[in-house]
């Protein structure tokens, strides 16, 4: 099921409801307190509030019967403006609760199975857990709260929170044990380390990320806001002067002053950089909840846009690139042993073997050989570190073990010193098909009865299918993938050119991965950096972008500024595409913006200007010649403006919610070219063609 999918099943589009609940949010954002965190929407407050109490004192006090008209339609849409503005970022937040809704159902309490001080079992509800307690589930039981497996190995279904319905497997001792509150174990038993008190887990942070709106702001926008609030101050110095100017024109020529505080105000709010101020937040707010629908948890804003910026990803190979379980690809035998034998011999030695290993051998043998005839009667001898073999004790008539009817599978060594034990001979070829398999990356497990060896089964830490398309994407992106692992150079090589990595780096230690970082980091560098186990905590900490596996170990998910809950390395993609789209979108909209107000200072203020001069009688002046629109009087330009500045904020709030599409064919140079030609040359074309039709519908009915 893709991501898209999976939104619209959950249902993230936007509803009637979520419309209606945006605009009752949008109204209560009129709070001053509220609209003061945004200081250019503060001075738009401020400028409305002011012309709203001259307005009505004037209808109070008769002395502005003339105008009221124009006036009340000036205030309502200075009003609509901040209403827009707000909506803006009420829907986003709106957007962001719909998929907090779905996450808050599993946060729902649940009775937990505590293990006391002295072993016994206490049922106690989920909510009075706290970080360090142990408890036990089984099948069927809802996991109570973010932990660790410490005891066990169990099938967990995890679609609620990844939407996939198919279940993994978490157990104790790996890099695979992080479980999720909320999620269900669907066989074995497992004992949970809880690692979040009541209200600190994962569910819980996500749920606060996507409703919170008083966000810390990124060092971006804070930039971004610094930026607007000077430009704000110009135009409002600029406006300002406007006054005692026209004031003293008017003395001259003997005619009333042309410009009120009303009309000021209006100009102002026309002038300064609304649209990009009114959404700026929206961006932000719907980008963390964009990366939310791709089931990742940022940590904070901050680390969406180092994900635009990352040039360079480090990545673990097992569990990451590789499914981290070695699984049987194929079974070689030896010359003059028959192929089926040794498929027969090996599921025999495989069936009561609980490891992946043993798993995997019998899962490919019952897909690739029919029929096979297989004797398993005997004592099933489990692998052990001092053996490095399992295999079964075929039992005699006597009841005791004959080693010459026995199964044997193991390393190549521990195999052969054990049929040379029992006075057997080696192979020739076997020796062969080891190295050949290990050159390839994989590991040899050879396979004997008695005192003879019937062939090799090849183990592969198998990569996952379709990463390496996935990192030939990223490639496109200009990001560099390199692969870090334990192995040996040869094996390292192998797995490198299976899976499309740029670079590798073999036989590391944890230390090694952060020195990487940190080299690459020194060269100038933002470094992006995948993992799930322990070691990998370091590296995660140390990265511009550290993704950790909501299944890996708490270490690992604490080290990270984020976390994938659907514990896929490839999702790195889907991030880095959120974050460059969230920089993109506000750039975009920024030189929108910014031209924008260019364009209808231009627009605006030649045909304001046209009565200066005018004299007593006179409509309009020598300024007039200025007004290359022909917009019909001051007043209707100034509404128009107004109407116009309302308008387009609403327009442009789908595309802020949505996200300026991003393509890595396009390069940074085409992202320019086109922001310019779209956003840049369009913002300065709409205002004229805008203002103009509605200063013609003004006319037209009236209202001018």
């Amino acid at each position: 099921m893709s991501t898209s999918d999976k939104s619209k099943k959950k249902g993230y589009s936007f509803t009637k409801d979520m419309l209606f609940s945006a605009l009752g949010s949008a109204f209560r954002k009129l709070d001053p307190r509220i609209e003061a965190k945004n200081p250019v929407m503060f001075i738009v407050w401020v400028g409305t509030v002011l012309c709203t109490v001259i307005s009505v004192v004037g209808i109070i006090q008769g002395t502005n019967a003339s105008s009221w008209s124009f006036e009340l339609q000036i205030i309502i849409w200075l009003w609509f403006t901040l209403i827009f503005a707000n909506f803006a970022e009420s829907a986003a937040e709106v957007q962001g609760k719909a998929r907090a809704n779905s996450l808050r159902a599993m946060r729902d309490t649940v009775v937990a199975r505590k293990i006391g001080a002295n072993g016994t079992i206490v049922k106690i509800p989920s909510s009075k857990l706290r970080k360090g307690d142990n408890v036990v589930c089984e099948a069927g039981d809802i996991i109570p709260g973010d932990g660790e497996v410490v005891e066990g190995v169990a099938s967990v279904d995890e679609s609620a929170i990844t939407g996939e319905s198919a279940p993994v497997i978490r157990e104790a001792g790996g890099d695979r044990s992080g479980v999720t509150g909320g999620t269900r174990v669907l066989s074995d038993r497992i004992v949970i380390r809880i690692t979040a008190d009541p209200g600190a887990g994962f569910v819980d942070k996500m749920i606060a990320m996507v409703e919170n709106a008083t966000r810390q702001k990124t060092p971006s926008e804070i930039a971004l806001s610094i930026l607007l609030s000077s430009l704000s101050i110009i135009f409002l110095l600029a406006v300002t002067t406007l006054y005692p100017f026209s004031s003293f024109i008017a003395a001259e020529s003997k005619a009333p002053n042309i410009l009120s505080i009303i009309e000021l105000t209006s100009l102002l709010v026309c002038l300064i950089p609304t649209t990009i101020g009114s959404l700026q937040s929206a961006i932000g707010i719907s980008g963390v909840s964009r990366l939310m629908q791709k089931n990742v948890m940022a940590l904070s804003g901050r680390a969406i846009e180092a994900a635009g910026d990352i040039d360079t990803l480090l990545l673990d190979k097992t569990g990451t690139i590789t499914y981290g379980n070695r699984r049987a690809v194929e079974i070689i035998p030896v010359s003059g042993i028959d192929e089926r034998e040794l498929a027969a011999a090996a599921l025999g030695a495989s069936l009561a073997d609980e490891t992946p290993e043993g798993k995997s051998i019998v899962y490919f043998i019952r897909e690739n050989y029919d029929d096979i005839q297989i004797d398993n009667q005997g004592i099933f001898v489990p692998f052990s570190a001092s053996t490095r073999m399992s295999g079964i004790d075929r039992v005699g008539a006597d009841g005791a073990a004959d080693p010459l009817r026995s199964v044997r599978k193991g390393a190549f060594s521990a195999v052969q010193e054990y049929v040379l034990s029992l006075g057997g001979n080696l192979p020739k070829d076997v020796d062969g098909i080891c190295e050949r398999i290990a050159i390839k990356g994989g590991t040899p497990l050879v396979v004997s009865v008695g005192v003879h060896i019937l062939g090799v089964i090849h183990l592969k830490d198998v990569v996952k299918e379709g990463i390496k398309e996935r990192f030939a994407r990223l490639r496109a992106m200009g990001i560099k993938t390199v692969m870090i692992t334990g192995d040996n150079r040869l094996t390292a090589q192998a797995i490198a050119a299976e899976s499309g990595v740029s670079d590798f780096i073999p036989e590391a230690k944890p230390e090694t991965k952060l020195d990487a970082i940190r080299k690459a980091q020194t060269e100038g560098h933002l470094v992006g950096m995948i993992g799930d186990g322990t070691n990998d905590a370091p590296a995660l900490a140390q990265a511009d972008l550290g993704i950790a596996m909501a299944s890996g170990t708490q270490t690992a998910r604490e080290a990270g500024n984020m976390v994938d809950f659907d514990n896929d390395p490839t999702k790195v993609i889907d991030v880095v595409e959120v974050g460059k789209q969230l920089l993109i979108t506000r750039g975009s909209l920024t030189t929108f913006s910014i031209a924008n107000d260019v364009a209808k200072y231009f627009a605006i203020l030649p045909a304001v200007f046209s009565g200066f001069y005018a004299g007593k009688s006179a409509l309009s002046g020598p300024l007039e010649a200025l007004n290359i629109m022909h917009l019909a009087t001051s007043h209707s330009a100034i509404l128009s403006a107004v109407i116009f500045n309302a308008l387009i904020i609403i327009a442009l709030v789908p595309l802020a919610l949505r996200g300026v599409k991003y393509s890595p064919s396009h390069g940074a140079t085409g992202i320019l070219r086109r922001n310019l030609l779209l956003y840049g040359l369009g913002g300065i074309i709409a205002p004229f063609v805008g203002i103009k039709l509605i200063d013609m519908l003004l006319v037209a009915i009236g209202f001018a």
